[in-house]
């Protein structure tokens, strides 16, 4: 079911495991720099440069995307890779990404009133 999802053909193994963990690394640390961003960097900047609020979910809309397209891309390098603890990566992954989710929602949220 999980390869039909992420159409993994029925045979993986066509991309490294260095692949798929450098992947990994890298979309893992975009959803941090935005919980980073979101939580602590512009909460405190924004007032002190006197901008709107709006600011800091305008900025972080874009890279809450970002951070979910790479997520996705992520777990279907480690499918496609056959890696041996895709399962555990792919649980985490949805966890990241749902917490990612429940940021960008409420930055669709804010922006909209």
């Amino acid at each position: 079911m999980m390869c039909r999802l992420l159409r993994v053909p029925e045979h993986p193994g066509t991309v490294s495991e260095s692949q798929a963990q450098r992947l990994f690394s890298g979309s893992i640390l975009l959803s941090a720099l935005r919980c980073l961003l979101s939580y602590v960097v512009l909460p405190v900047l924004t007032p002190l440069i006197g901008a709107a609020t709006s600011v800091s979910a305008a900025v972080g809309l874009p890279i809450g995307l970002v951070a979910l397209y790479f997520d996705a891309r992520g777990i279907r390098r480690f499918w496609l890779a056959d890696h041996r603890q895709r399962w555990m990566i792919t649980g985490i992954y949805a966890v990241v990404m749902a917490l990612v989710i429940a940021l960008v929602v409420g930055d669709i949220v804010h922006l909209t009133r």
